[in-house]
């Protein structure tokens, strides 16, 4: 991939290719993710996000704003294009449509969000959405809305295959796939969840590639052993020595003392 991808790229692409995704927290994690043949990323818009359109100049990139970060569309739009100039290709929005169709006519690229939304979870607790045939007819209803409203991509989430198989032949909306099997643009997990960062609960959809919090600790505990090492030599006169530092020949501390005493 020699130029960063755009949504006419990838839109032209759909039904001829499916995308990795990955959701980064980090430059370096973003680095990794390119280098790994991922070119499509999200992210949030915290202070590692100029970080990571450095590190990634050449993927997707979809940034979330934060849900009920704005109160109005014209709000929207001016934090769209706040995100945009930082280096976002798409805003992640989970608000109502409104707000996406107002970002939509201006030329912001907006990845909305259908199935498990965690921002509306409240309505539904956190399961699968749409194994009934009236709840996957609403969650349509949802894509059709977003789609109407000017929507470029749309999140699709712990939704029976067969739905999200409709929902991406029923849509030009890039559908980006998580708990979906195969069936959508993207192929999406949270690198969180590939990198075993945490504990406790794995969505069902995760799997653990890397166990990062067991490696974390080892880091953590090769911290605590060099701190202490370096607090235990400054007590005892050992650090620092003269290698460690620079100081005065005799002939030149005694021609500054002379000078100073001018001062």
């Amino acid at each position: 991939m020699t130029s960063r991808l755009t949504v006419y790229d990838l839109q032209s692409q759909k039904g001829r290719r499916k995308w990795l995704q990955l959701h980064v927290d980090t430059p370096a994690e973003a680095a990794a993710a390119v280098a790994s043949g991922i070119n499509i990323l999200s992210c949030e818009p915290d202070h590692h996000l100029e970080g990571i359109r450095e590190a990634a100049p050449r993927a997707f990139l979809s940034v979330g704003m934060p849900h009920g970060a704005v109160a109005t569309p014209d709000e929207a739009v001016r934090l769209g294009f706040q995100m945009l100039r930082r280096g976002a290709d798409a805003v992640y929005c989970s608000h109502s449509p409104r707000f996406i169709e107002a970002m939509a006519a201006e030329g912001i690229p907006v990845t909305g969000h259908v199935g498990l939304v965690p921002n509306r979870a409240t309505w539904t607790n956190f399961r699968a959405i749409g194994k009934t045939a009236e709840e996957a007819v609403r969650v349509l209803r949802a894509v059709k809305d977003l789609e109407n409203a000017g929507a470029a991509c749309i999140e699709v989430e712990v939704v029976p295959v067969r739905l999200a198989d409709h929902i991406t032949c029923a849509t030009h909306m890039i559908t980006m796939g998580m708990g979906c099997g195969t069936a959508c643009d993207t192929q999406y997990l949270f690198s969180s969840d590939v990198l075993g960062t945490h504990v406790g609960h794995y969505p069902r959809h995760s799997k653990r590639y890397a166990d990062f919090v067991t490696l974390e600790a080892q880091l953590q505990s090769k911290r605590l052993e060099a701190f202490r090492a370096f607090a235990e030599e400054v007590d005892h006169g050992i650090y620092p020595d003269a290698s460690h530092q620079v100081d005065f020949d005799d002939a030149t501390f005694d021609r500054f003392l002379t000078l100073a005493k001018r001062v």
